[in-house]
């Protein structure tokens, strides 16, 4: 079975890392930046975590990714696939997506790696025109 690396990260801090499978979750899925309690806060919080996992669309995309990374898995030189889950700060979705997909593929048998690569690097500081969701939790 193919070892998987996930690693979560900030479109606004870096590049995405090179990956088979970069997950984009800017647009789609709501951002807990938004909200002021949850600002300062990681995926790793609770609260964080409900508001990203309620999100419409979320689970679906982790049980397509999920689906994806077992066809990576089967083909005849998959040895290691590398997951990308990137946001716009590195800090609350791409890290629930990142630690919720881990869960999954571990429980197929995966041997799964997380790397968090933006998590402790500042709140970024953003104008709220570029928010192309603003709902919150």
């Amino acid at each position: 079975m193919a070892t998987v690396e996930i690693v979560s990260f900030g479109f606004l801090h870096a590049a995405a890392p090179q990956a088979d499978v970069v997950l984009d979750l800017r647009r789609a899925f709501r951002d807990p930046h938004v909200n002021p309690r949850m600002r300062q806060l990681t995926g790793r919080d609770r609260i964080v975590r409900r508001a990203v996992l309620g999100t419409p669309g979320i689970r679906q995309l982790l049980a397509a990714t999920t689906r994806q990374v077992q066809a990576y898995a089967s083909g005849p030189s998959a040895d290691r696939i590398v997951i990308g889950s990137g946001c716009a700060g590195g800090r609350h979705r791409s890290v629930v997506v990142a630690d919720q997909l881990a869960r999954r593929l571990r429980r197929r048998g995966h041997t799964v790696t997380v790397t968090h690569r933006d998590i402790r690097r500042p709140v970024v500081q953003r104008h709220p025109a570029i928010h192309t969701d603003s709902r919150s939790s």
